[in-house]
């Protein structure tokens, strides 16, 4: 009879652990910050929390710093995605042709993606320190005047832009590549015989043929852009005068900064439900330009 039983809910036994691990890893923790964000929690204050239902998210949506953080985040990410994606590809195809230390350069490609993003932004925080840094250093010796990259309001976004650029365009690389080897060869040689120029061949078969290896990058990529935190924390803070507050440095700010632990909940709310609808699109996207190939 328990033998019959087991046979008949194998399927539900064997899912039984994923269910578990869903709904202790990702569905309370879910729950959970859905509670806090409707009630107003500050942890400087004495008193207990307080229902307010969704009037923290009535005052982030009101407010001018939230519009602002959100347009800080889709610059950041927008920007980086476009140069690393136009940079990754280049760059994947030169690497692709056989010649003389090739492993190498494919190597030292990848370096800056093991390194931990706070020694990363260690080091960039000197290259643009104003007096000693290479950043001056450099535009010194080509007679320009010297600038404040991460003390300029205007300037602190693209110095941010580049330091992602420099250290996560290798993993546009690295997919493309993986990409590259997977494409026929029948293509290019009936384009060899219709007398095709490299440059025609690239734009007419290789860049559509890539194209969904393409877009699994940057929806790789824009995952963690839309989640890049330390980076930012460790060279900026969000400064100067939240210049380069993006979206997560907001909730830490929020958080442990002004202990509103209910307006930081709500603000991951809203900032989880602005990544799930651009998932959804660029995955929807994907699935489109693959059905056309």
């Amino acid at each position: 009879m328990s033998s019959t039983w087991i046979d008949r809910n194998i399927k539900w036994i064997f899912s039984l652990p994923a269910v578990i691990f869903i709904l202790v890893m990702v569905a309370f923790p879910i729950a959970y910050t859905v509670r806090i964000s409707l009630y107003e929690w500050s942890m400087s204050a004495s008193t207990p929390p307080k229902w307010v239902g969704l009037g923290n998210y009535a005052g982030l949506l009101t407010g001018d710093r939230f519009w602002a953080s959100v347009g800080r985040t889709f610059f950041h990410t927008g920007v980086s995605i476009v140069i690393e994606t136009i940079l990754g590809i280049l760059i994947a195809v030169l690497v692709s042709r056989k010649f003389k230390g090739q492993k190498t350069t494919k190597t030292l490609l990848m370096l800056p993606m093991v390194a931990t993003p706070v020694s990363i932004s260690l080091v960039w925080l000197l290259i643009y320190e104003p007096s000693i840094g290479l950043a001056n250093q450099i535009l010194k010796a080509l007679s320009l005047k010297p600038l404040p990259w991460l003390g300029s309001v205007d300037l602190v976004l693209p110095s941010l832009i580049l330091v992602d650029v420099w250290q996560w365009t290798p993993m546009i690389v690295l997919i493309v590549v993986a990409g590259l080897t997977t494409l026929p060869t029948d293509p290019y040689e009936s384009a060899s015989v219709d007398g095709a120029t490299a440059a025609q061949k690239f734009f007419h078969i290789t860049l559509p043929l890539l194209m969904p290896t393409i877009l699994t990058a940057v929806i790789l990529r824009l995952i963690d852009l839309l989640k890049t935190f330390d980076t930012i924390y460790a060279t900026t803070q969000g400064g100067p005068n939240y210049a380069s507050e993006t979206l997560n440095i907001m909730v830490f700010n929020e958080a442990f900064t002004y202990f509103k632990f209910g307006s930081a909940s709500a603000l991951m709310m809203l900032f989880f439900l602005l990544i799930m609808v651009v998932i959804i699109a660029l995955i929807a996207l994907k699935k489109r330009l693959g059905g056309l190939h």
